[in-house]
């Protein structure tokens, strides 16, 4: 089944040029479908590079989606054409009284500075509060994820000593849970920050359950017992070149950065990066979607119904 995306969104080249089936709002208007509503609340400061990787994952399934992007009212992007944010995304003023069967809300470069420091953090604080009566189920991603650990639970973040870059192993923590399932004992995921949150503070909340860990990058999946919230801390939505550009970027800006560990072959920068994410990256979202979002939402829930 497609996906179902705004009128002229620059992802519908990418994802058709990849047999991705996409379907475009004026078509999709005219099927007698009750499609899953997806918000998307993308922080990223490549919004339209992110757009396209996490659209790429959520149409590889059965399932047809709709999707609906949001942006910060409260925060100027400087590095997305202005043009492109007024035409695809709404604000949470507009939005605010719908409701969705899932949302997924973006990481954001903003690790290093305080929560309460975030000049969107109010705006965002009174969205992850309608979105605990409003979307059913939720998926958060990096610093998303982080901020939403600390919202809901007060887990507090930690600062690393260096940067975590790379490409690194996790194993799974509750193999019978179905975010995982069909995964293999061991799968990688690409991770790009400077801060944590660690398993000590998060085995404190007894409403949170920890699902996958990594040796090197530490805690990477976290899931609410009752299967309504999903924190990951790394990209699997990644693209096989995002660590090339951040790593270049940040060579060409000075900024003391290492190269990414487990990603160029033989540590080659001018190598072709190995893509060995891919597949669990789609088993992820395919199995967020499917098992938690799609069985689980009440039929009538987007009316008002619980």
């Amino acid at each position: 089944m497609p996906i179902k995306i705004p009128n002229g969104l620059p992802a519908a080249k990418i994802l058709n040029g990849e047999n991705v089936f996409i379907m475009q709002q004026s078509r999709a208007d005219s099927q007698d479908i009750r499609p899953l509503r997806i918000l998307i609340v993308n922080l990223m400061p490549k919004k339209i590079d992110t757009e396209t990787q996490l659209l790429r994952l959520l149409g590889n399934t059965p399932l047809q989606v709709e999707v609906e992007l949001l942006g910060m009212a409260s925060h100027s992007s400087k590095t997305t054409p202005r043009e492109h944010l007024l035409k695809f995304y709404k604000t949470f003023e507009e939005i605010r009284r719908q409701r969705f069967d899932g949302m997924i809300l973006t990481g954001a470069p903003i690790e290093l500075i305080d929560f309460e420091e975030v000049d969107y953090w109010k705006e965002l604080c009174e969205l992850l509060d309608w979105a605990r009566e409003n979307v059913f189920c939720s998926y958060f991603i990096c610093w998303g994820a982080q901020a939403a650990l600390y919202r809901y639970y007060g887990v507090p973040k930690h600062m690393l000593k260096e940067k975590l870059f790379g490409v690194f192993k996790h194993n799974i923590c509750n193999e019978n849970h179905y975010l995982f399932y069909g995964f293999d004992d061991v799968f990688y995921a690409p991770h790009s920050r400077h801060t944590e949150v660690r398993a000590e503070d998060i085995a404190k909340i007894p409403e949170l359950e920890i699902l996958s860990v990594s040796k090197e990058a530490g805690v990477y999946a976290v899931a609410a017992r009752d299967r309504r919230q999903f924190f990951i801390t790394g990209h699997s939505e990644y693209d096989r070149d995002t660590l090339g550009q951040e790593y270049r970027r940040d060579l060409a800006a000075g900024k003391p950065i290492h190269m990414p560990e487990g990603y160029f072959p033989g540590d080659n920068a001018e190598a072709r990066p190995l893509f060995r994410w891919k597949a669990h990256a789609h088993m992820l979202y395919g199995n967020w979607l499917n098992y938690f979002v799609y069985q689980m939402t009440p039929y009538n829930f987007i009316s008002g119904g619980k």
